[in-house]
């Protein structure tokens, strides 16, 4: 270990460590598998020969690559090509072994993407967004143009292409509801197959997803999630034949599955009040047999054809490890290993809609009261887990206490959790907060001087509008890649942020005015009262740079505290540099103002 590693602080150290996501395989090579890792100090796209043993870094891009995907016969990879994290490009491809990049489908013009599939005949099948055209699927066969089969206003997006290539599944919500997509398979000339609408036309809030058609020339069953029963689980639609097949697997919490490499059998993933594990479901017996996984959090889960099962496992005080049930580690990457952090303690508070969960650290000194960051997480639709997270970690080594909140809106805690918060959005989200923070305060966990609250992405738009709609509770903001000014964000976003948020709203700026004066951190910002730090990608497409403008120009206008950092990526960096120096001046930020 050189002088520099010894000398450098753990929390630095977690963002440091190479880390590696679960490879994915060619369905017809399985010994080549393409993956991401930061092992260059930004995350890029490595090819890998299992075979060999040989690792090739295919992506070198200054602000980082993490989007590929492998052709079915691993002679190629595909990877998505935008400009400084703006999500806006083409997909390039090259071979598998090196060589030339070049355009993957030579006709389609930039655009956002919107789900890919790869045939076996060099067939693809492009899902595209744009401000302009809205959504679009494109065929691309080898040495032709490209052909438009589907295109719409609302969202949509490739879901899967059947094993054989005749058949193609997308998601879609032509009915209006982005949140609750229906499902349509189409032959590759875009005449419809089977049409699948649990919505029943945008009049009830039940969504569909499409897992993967089965592995299996000839077999028209499909793999998709429904919410029928008040959650995500999984079932088997043979679009042929148009029989539904429910596999009645009771386990609490959300379910998704995906084939194994035979069809017959399914890898079940069951997430659970912020964990996750896996099990084996077999067709023939309708058994469900558990696959052993430690205690903690499953990122993906992939099975092979051996019928092992490779997963990407970590804890909040392990750090991410890719194993296989043969009880080997898959993929390990060389040098410094990231320390591990603390564990994290589950904290149940009643709240307005209902009992709502977090995670919380403390450090390994003292007893409290601590200084405590609310760091909260974005999507809205995610939800924050027992598994390794630098950030929190970088906190908790300062001394502060760190408390996470699965608010209404959150994944994870049923469908009617995660739709609560329509047409008062934002205003659900801070009222459980603020029930999970008087339980901190009263439990003398935290300081009621020293409270934080911070978050990236919706995260950080809940910190813009909690520090303007609960002025007295909060000593420090830090709001990353907000939401800041709701009716500048809607007309600059992205076009599928924008049906997003139509939905959420209830209508456009124009049609539902007061929604979304309600639900803007803008409309507070007078009443603004703690010192406020906000970065902010200047080329991100989901929370525009020139909405966090305004709402800076405001504070400043009025002699308000506040420092903004501007850089040159999206919405977030793949620079490991660029994320320690952020984490950095949050830290010293927090700590000059709370004393």
């Amino acid at each position: 270990m050189t002088e520099k590693t010894t000398s450098m602080p753990d929390w630095e150290k977690r963002f440091r460590a190479p880390r590696v996501s679960l490879p994915d395989w060619a369905e017809d090579a399985p010994d080549r598998a393409l993956f991401v890792s930061n092992a260059t100090g930004t995350y890029e796209l490595y090819a890998w020969d299992r075979a060999t043993g040989a690792q090739r870094q295919a992506t070198d891009r200054p602000n980082g690559t993490t989007d590929g995907v492998l052709t079915p016969d691993g002679e190629s990879v595909w990877w998505f090509s935008d400009t400084d994290g703006d999500e806006f490009g083409v997909w390039m491809r090259q071979p598998f072994g090196g060589g030339e990049d070049e355009p993957a489908a030579p006709g389609l013009e930039a655009s956002y993407p919107a789900g890919l599939a790869l045939g076996r005949d060099g067939t693809a099948v492009v899902g595209r967004s744009t401000d302009e055209d809205g959504s679009t699927v494109h065929v691309v066969r080898p040495g032709s143009e490209p052909v438009e089969i589907y295109r719409h206003r609302e969202s949509a997006g490739v879901g899967d292409l059947s094993h054989d290539g005749t058949l193609i599944a997308i998601e879609h919500t032509e009915h209006g509801d982005a949140m609750h997509s229906a499902l349509r398979v189409m032959r590759l000339d875009g005449s419809a197959v089977a049409e699948l609408d649990d919505t029943e036309g945008g009049q009830v809030e039940l969504g569909l997803e499409v897992l993967g058609f089965a592995p299996v020339d000839g077999d028209t069953r499909l793999l998709i999630g429904h919410q029928r029963r008040g959650r995500w689980e999984p079932m088997v639609w043979d679009v042929a034949s148009g029989e539904e097949t429910e596999l009645g697997i009771e386990l609490p919490g959300d379910v998704s599955a995906e084939w194994y490499p035979d069809g017959s059998a399914l890898l079940v993933s069951h997430s659970f009040e912020a964990r996750s594990e896996l099990w084996r479901y077999d067709f023939a017996t309708r058994q469900l047999v558990e696959v052993p996984t430690p205690a903690g959090t499953v990122s993906g889960a992939t099975a092979r054809p051996d019928g092992s099962v490779e997963f990407l496992w970590s804890s909040a005080a392990e750090a991410p490890v890719v194993r296989s049930t043969s009880g080997r580690v898959v993929l390990d990457p060389p040098g410094m290993k990231a320390p591990g952090s603390v564990p994290v303690e589950d904290a149940w508070v009643q709240g307005p809609g209902g009992r709502i969960h977090a995670l919380v650290q403390r450090p390994a000194a003292g007893d409290g009261p601590f200084p405590t960051v609310f760091e909260i997480h974005g999507g809205p639709t995610w939800h924050d887990s027992d598994a390794f997270a630098a950030g929190p970690a970088a906190w908790v080594d300062h001394g502060y206490a760190v408390v996470r909140v699965n608010y209404r809106g959150s994944t994870g805690y049923g469908r009617e959790w995660t739709d609560a918060l329509k047409h008062r959005v934002g205003l659900i989200e801070l009222e459980d907060i603020a029930a999970v923070r008087e339980w901190a305060v009263s439990s003398g966990l935290a300081d009621p001087a020293k409270l934080v609250l911070a978050g990236g992405s919706w995260g950080g738009y809940l910190t813009l509008l909690g520090l303007g709609t609960q002025p007295e509770a909060w000593a420090v903001g830090l709001a990353a890649v907000p939401v800041a000014d709701y009716v500048t964000a809607y007309h600059d976003e992205m076009e599928a942020l924008k049906a997003m948020d139509r939905t959420l709203l209830g209508g456009t700026p124009e049609e539902v005015p007061e929604r979304f004066e309600a639900s803007s951190p803008l409309t507070y910002v007078d009443a603004v009262r703690a010192p406020v730090y906000i970065s902010a990608g200047v080329n991100d497409p989901r929370c525009p740079i020139r909405q966090v403008e305004n709402y800076v120009d405001r504070l400043e206008g009025r002699g308000a505290v506040c420092e903004v950092y501007r850089y040159d990526a999206g919405h977030g960096s793949l620079v490991v540099e660029e994320r320690i120096k952020q984490v950095r001046l949050e830290i010293d930020f927090a700590g000059r103002y709370l004393g």
